[in-house]
């Protein structure tokens, strides 16, 4: 079995991303809570779980309208992450043990990667949000 590179993490991200539509991200963030157990239980994925919570909160606040300076490509990016990592059936099986969580993050990282600096501005604003009492910013409508 080939190993899961860095390029096929990027065009498994670029596949997901493009098949999201608005509908998927409150769907998604009902299943916030799937997705966090499975962080928890996999050894590969667990060094990533303060910044899934934080692409969920990400997430929440732009789907209620409190955060929209992001463009959508990288709301479509973080979303199809996190639809890949629930899907237990994706290009390696997750019930292959040892194995089976490096395709899940390998995308998680290839995302980070790709929406660091949206992140890193969302948690400044979020931080500035919740010191100020703030709950609305629009830059990119």
């Amino acid at each position: 079995m080939a190993t899961f590179s860095e390029s096929k993490a990027n065009e498994q991200l670029n596949t997901e991303a493009d098949k999201v539509r608005r509908d998927d991200v409150a769907d998604l963030l009902g299943r916030q809570k799937a997705i966090e157990d499975k962080v928890k239980s996999s050894g590969k994925l667990r060094r990533f779980s303060t910044d899934i919570r934080l692409m969920f909160s990400m997430l929440r606040d732009y789907w209620q309208g409190n955060y929209r300076a992001v463009p959508w490509k990288s709301i479509a990016a973080i979303a199809g992450a996190l639809i890949y990592v629930l899907n237990p059936l994706d290009l390696i099986p997750d019930l292959l043990v040892g194995i089976g969580f490096l395709d899940d993050a390998g995308v998680v990282a290839a995302c980070l990667a790709f929406v660091e600096s949206d992140l890193l501005r969302y948690a400044a604003w979020k931080e500035r949000a919740e010191q100020n009492d703030t709950t609305t910013v629009h830059d990119y409508q």
